[in-house]
């Protein structure tokens, strides 16, 4: 059976491999295009300031992004979206199984505790990774109980049971997406403390009337934390989207038991 345990493998060894390649993709992009594009046009307006010619302070994207505590920031956000894309199919999977007859009782008939055998049938027979879905893990726990105390109550107990610890289980897999979160803006602050202590340590150059340095280090410490907001709030968006699809997953699952089978039970008196 497609057990929690070997989920929890599985998806630890994706976000692996999603670390690994939002390294390799992002700084081989920053290598070859982010920081050359960014020293090119640094280099053609220290060049026109040489020769006295009138020019702006550039603001090209390239520059903005092209330091490391920004690269750091896209690392962690492109692994947090993977990490995410990866719960969002899982959890898409697990609400097309809403779909599916997956117990079958005809309007206004009664299931008895020697009928639950019969019902969880088809539960048995689906495929092995489908048997570990919340919806027939609930469906299936609720007609054991059903069969073995003869009690609706204990049967609605483990529908409700099996939801919230689904609920909390979805929650507490959210803390790697939540630390991510939390450490893309930290990023961010750290650029911003490494930018204004460059500034002070060329304030004697600027005393001097070159300020050209103390510009360059200024303009780290708050590219970096622009970035790093910019990306946390992308990050906290996606985040809370899917927060929303896995409550109502639990949510719908938890009706479908009802409407489809606890409502159609009835205890031996």
């Amino acid at each position: 059976m497609n057990s929690p345990t070997h989920r929890a493998t599985n998806e630890m060894f994706f976000q692996l491999v999603a670390l690994l390649l939002s390294i390799i993709i992002v700084h081989t992009i920053f290598v070859t295009v982010v920081r050359p594009n960014a020293e090119s046009t640094i280099r053609h307006h220290a060049e026109m300031a040489a020769a006295g010619e009138e020019y702006q302070v550039p603001r090209s994207f390239f520059i903005v992004i092209k330091d490391l505590e920004q690269e750091s920031c896209f690392i962690l956000m492109f692994w947090a979206l993977s990490i995410m894309g990866y719960k969002t199919r899982t959890s898409i999977r697990e609400k097309n199984m809403l779909e599916l007859p997956l117990v079958s009782v005809a309007e206004g008939s009664r299931v008895l505790p020697e009928d639950a055998g019969q019902l969880a049938r088809p539960l048995q027979s689906l495929p092995e990774d489908q048997r570990g879905y919340l919806l027939p893990r609930a469906l299936q726990t609720a007609l054991s109980r059903f069969e073995v105390t003869d009690s609706v109550q204990f049967a609605t107990e483990a529908v409700n049971n099996v939801c919230d610890t689904e609920n909390d289980r979805l929650d507490s897999e959210l803390s790697m997406v939540r630390y991510i979160t939390w450490a893309i803006p930290s990023i961010g602050f750290i650029g911003t403390v490494r930018g204004i202590g460059a500034a002070l340590g060329q304030a004697h150059e600027a005393m001097q009337g070159n300020i050209a340095g103390v510009t360059s280090s200024l303009g780290v410490a708050f590219n970096s934390t622009f970035i790093a907001l910019l990306i946390s709030m992308v990050v906290m968006f996606f985040m809370h989207q899917l927060q929303l699809i896995q409550e109502r997953l639990v949510l719908d699952s938890h009706a479908y038991c009802e409407n489809k089978l606890l409502r159609f039970l009835k205890a031996p008196k």
